[in-house]
């Protein structure tokens, strides 16, 4: 899935707002979304991502949330990247507010409930792009908050060793039936929201099976007898991919060989 959409941040609803850091790249699209959560009217605000280590960023956040009339009161992370978690420290002593998610804080619960003010958080535990991905649904804003599990652009890698496509199909699972349950949006970690979260997440799900698909028929045209089974399922495989995010697309082959073994289907 790919669309030329500028993405420069912004509001989903009343209830959710993105503010784009400054760090565009090849894994990082546009930027990270840090997401502010907040209900009109309520004086505390849930802010998810703070992102990476840019005090002008930061600031940004800061400056929005207080014209809602609001302060920090949480801060969620949706997985432990770098580019999610760097400014942990600054954010904290900037904000003063509890922290969890990345290996910080208590372990989210699948399916946990947090209420902050009028606001009403469901926490979905999404691993499969990394082992401790977590996603968070707002059933009255109607809102999915993805991470890294779904973009908004263009997929995600399943970061091998850590992260693993079994999970990861169940997560997209999971998600799925949330997103299809009622009219819900899409707000990613990367990349533009979308008006039908479901629908996108359809189409993450249809493309991981061509992928496998397209391992598998590798496998079987001899790349299973080179030296570096992963490169050479890369290179024709991922071929029209640019070679600059080549490390990453074989982290998602390994774990498509992986899962493929396990389920005894690789050579």
């Amino acid at each position: 899935m790919t669309t030329g959409t500028v993405w420069r941040g912004g509001a989903l609803g009343d209830q959710v707002r993105a503010v784009l850091a400054p760090n565009p790249g090849p894994m990082t699209l546009d930027g990270t979304n840090t997401w502010i959560l907040h209900v009109p009217g309520d004086t505390v605000a849930a802010v998810v991502d703070p992102g990476p280590l840019h005090e002008g960023h930061l600031q940004e956040v800061l400056r929005q949330v207080g014209a809602r009339g609001a302060r920090v009161a949480l801060t969620l992370v949706t997985h432990w990247h770098h580019d999610h978690t760097e400014s942990l420290e600054r954010w904290a002593e900037l904000t003063q507010a509890p922290v969890r998610g990345g290996g910080r804080g208590p372990d989210f619960a699948d399916d946990e409930r947090i209420s902050l003010g009028s606001l009403q958080i469901r926490v979905l535990l999404t691993p499969g792009h990394t082992a401790d991905s977590v996603s968070f649904h707002l059933p009255d804003a109607g809102a999915l908050l993805t991470g890294d599990t779904v973009l908004g652009r263009g997929t995600t890698v399943v970061a091998h060793p850590d992260g693993a496509l079994g999970p990861y199909l169940a997560s997209l699972d999971k998600l799925h039936a949330v997103a299809a349950a009622h009219p819900t949006a899409l707000a990613p970690a990367h990349g533009p929201t979308h008006a039908d979260a479901a629908t996108v997440i359809a189409a993450y799900r249809q493309h991981r099976a061509e992928r496998l698909d397209q391992v598998r028929a590798a496998l079987a045209a001899g790349d299973d007898e080179a030296t570096d089974v992963a490169q050479a399922v890369v290179e024709r495989v991922y071929a029209d991919v640019p070679r600059e995010v080549w490390p990453a697309a074989k982290w998602s082959v390994q774990a498509q060989l992986d899962y493929l073994a396990a389920n005894g289907q690789a050579g």
